[in-house]
């Protein structure tokens, strides 16, 4: 398995928080291009893929444009487009909302219902992550990264 620095060019970073830093961006990077890859498989993209997962998660209940901003993982400043383009494929439902006329609700689909069940345990990676962590590592993993966030500052992205 190649090192970080193999796959950057670098002979030796400043520091190990330059290297993490850099291993880390580098990781998210390989991870969201296998994501969008299987995504892709089935017509859609990764964050229509994460609208559909929180549409699924609030259902039978309907959500707003307001909702999904803030419990998407990447953040997007179109949700309009985005949500556009997954009615368009048949994924969603958009009808008026009743309290507030310049909302609209969004309800899952059998379709989009559907697309998740057959597309939602390739999206989980754990052919890659059992390929190369143990169920310990992976918890160990997350803690670190956990950690790594740290609770001085939350940044909204």
């Amino acid at each position: 398995m190649p090192k970080i620095e193999e796959l950057v060019r670098v002979k030796q970073f400043a520091s190990p928080w330059h290297r993490v830093t850099i291993n880390v961006i580098y990781t998210n990077n390989w991870l969201n291009v296998m994501l969008e890859k299987r995504a892709g498989a089935k017509q859609i993209t990764l964050q229509q893929f994460n609208v559909l997962r929180v549409l699924r998660g609030q259902f039978p209940n309907p959500v707003t444009n307001n909702l999904l901003k803030e419990r998407l993982l990447t953040k997007t400043p179109d949700i309009s487009r985005l949500v556009d383009r997954i009615v368009s494929k048949g994924l969603v439902s958009r009808t008026k909302n009743s309290g507030d006329k310049r909302a609209v609700d969004l309800l899952i689909t059998e379709k989009g219902m559907q697309l998740l069940q057959e597309i939602e345990q390739d999206m989980m990676l754990d052919d890659v992550l059992s390929e190369n962590l143990s169920i310990e590592e992976c918890m160990q993993l997350s803690e670190l990264l956990d950690k790594f966030r740290g609770s001085k500052e939350h940044v909204d992205y």
